[in-house]
């Protein structure tokens, strides 16, 4: 069992125990099932005060599917997120009911508690409009946040630009902050700002990350870099099941549970420190990929 209190790397438990930890699913999208609708730069945080039942219902979903990780909903909590909305919030008080319905969802159960940490303009935004110096400051603040309100590590997620990869690796490693990068690149396998893949890497491998990852990308981009890449670190992978284009508003659920759990079945002969799901998938998602972990599931 795990013993969150000691095991300070997630990622050393997962070798001891001959498999990879079973990441949650996604946020966002179940909520939008749930019918609450995206809200701008603020993307679906502001459920954490208006509807903290629906996250926090969400959060046990995911630990009852099996779930040894569970993320906060604090993908567009970051400072510059706020400013961008326009909206007069107090992103401290956001920050910490977020990390306090997953530590509630959590509570007295073996679980992790992972701080989202995204970029700080739009995930999929090619050219980045901020200051290097407003970029320190976004991240600086939302990382401290989110360690600060309680979590286990930071999961520095869809991260497809190498100045802030750069300025989160270097500030976490400096400050002793246990964090996971986890990476967006494109169908050429490159950053959005156009360094490749295996660049990023090697440049993140010198900060000593928990683990390194890859989210949000479709099947068909991550199995060219499966089937090209040794893996010989912690690695981790929680791909993108939705239906149709990365920008569309509405995410609906493109890859059933069974056929994605088949899909994690193919990875596991590399080892992967962790996986689970990303936009589109549901608690069932991790369910399926739980038995299959169990040796229940034998598609």
């Amino acid at each position: 069992m795990i013993n969150y209190k000691t095991d300070i790397n997630p990622f050393s438990f997962a070798r001891r125990i001959k498999r990879p930890l079973l990441l949650d699913g996604a946020m966002g999208s179940m909520l939008q099932n749930k019918g609450l609708k995206s809200r701008g730069s603020m993307w679906m945080s502001l459920a954490n005060l208006e509807e903290p039942e629906k996250v926090l219902n969400i959060h046990k979903a995911y630990i009852s599917a099996g779930s040894d990780i569970i993320t906060t909903n604090t993908f567009r909590t970051n400072p510059e997120a706020v400013i961008n909305s326009g909206k007069r919030i107090d992103n401290n008080k956001l920050v910490k009911i977020a990390v306090e319905l997953a530590v509630q969802a959590a509570s007295g159960l073996p679980v992790y508690i992972a701080g989202s940490n995204a970029p700080a303009e739009d995930c999929y935004q090619s050219k980045r409009n901020l200051t290097l110096n407003k970029l320190k400051a976004n991240h600086y603040k939302h990382i401290d946040l989110l360690i600060d309100s309680g979590c286990h590590f930071i999961l520095n997620e869809t991260q497809s630009h190498f100045d802030e990869i750069k300025i989160i690796c270097q500030y976490c490693h400096k400050n002793s902050i246990p964090y996971v990068i986890s990476l967006f690149v494109n169908e050429s396998l490159n950053l959005l700002s156009g360094e490749s893949l295996n660049a990023a890497i090697e440049f993140i491998r010198d900060y000593y990350p928990l683990a390194i990852g890859i989210n949000c990308i479709k099947p068909e981009t991550f199995m060219p870099i499966y089937s090209r890449s040794n893996f010989d670190f912690n690695w981790g992978v929680y791909l993108n099941a939705g239906k149709g284009s990365f920008n569309d508003e509405l995410i609906k659920t493109g890859t059933s549970p069974l056929a994605y759990s088949i899909l994690v079945k193919k990875l596991l002969s590399k080892s992967p420190s962790f996986v689970g799901g990303c936009c589109g998938t549901t608690p069932e998602h991790i369910k399926s990929i739980k038995r299959l972990l169990d040796g229940k599931n034998r598609n």
